[in-house]
């Protein structure tokens, strides 16, 4: 029997915290594991779409929906292994409950700033209240963006995110790596590996996470 198409949700409502970077990202993963992708861009700036136009050919393939960023209920095709859905900044009430219900995973992008974390402890306050949330707390990972893990501002964003019991799944540096990939319509994985190196190596925490 067919298994069932899963979703990922990267959200976060603080603008530029880099959910479209892990977007791209992990479908080019998952795409480079022979799994059917699609992408489903909910932001206005559509940065992810403009990333697939990109795509050269011959990489694995990654498909769009092309749904009304409005829309809480788009015909989402089911011939699919995973949906990557990019949602866009300040998603709250009505949208956000429908994106977790939808969600079988809920990556959440945090920076260790002062503006970034005062936006995600509302977020995650919010995340919190929802049903699906409270009864299946496992399926959400936070993930330090551009960030040193040996630097006091990682120490501060894991005390911070200590009063959620949230795993944080890894840190991902600040690198041009993705910046240069994501200009020719690439991921990280769609590299050749000797140029990320150490940048799969932190992926490979997400990795294990998103396939468990």
């Amino acid at each position: 029997m067919e298994q069932a198409m899963r979703t990922i949700l990267v959200a976060n409502p603080k603008g530029g915290c880099g959910k479209t970077t892990l977007s791209t990202n992990l479908a080019a993963y998952l795409a480079g594991q022979n799994q059917r992708i699609v992408m489903w861009d909910l932001d206005r700036q559509k940065s992810s779409l403009d990333w697939l136009a990109l795509r050269p050919a011959e990489l694995p393939t990654i498909t769009s929906l092309d749904a009304d960023r409005n829309e809480i209920h788009p015909d989402i095709p089911e011939n699919y292994d995973w949906l990557v859905l990019d949602s866009p900044a300040g998603m709250h009430g009505k949208n956000l409950a429908h994106a977790l219900k939808l969600a079988d995973k809920v990556v959440v992008p945090v920076q260790p700033s002062v503006f970034d974390m005062a936006a995600t402890r509302d977020f995650l306050d919010q995340l919190m209240e929802e049903k699906s949330v409270r009864k299946h707390k496992a399926f959400i990972g936070i993930i330090g963006m551009r960030v040193d893990p040996r630097t006091r501002a990682a120490a501060t964003l894991e005390q911070f995110l200590e009063q959620y019991d949230l795993p944080i799944l890894t840190y991902l540096r600040d690198t041009m790596v993705y910046v240069n990939a994501a200009f020719n319509g690439k991921g990280i994985f769609d590299l050749p590996p000797y140029q990320a190196e150490r940048d799969l190596l932190q992926w490979q925490p997400i990795i294990e996470w998103v396939n468990a």
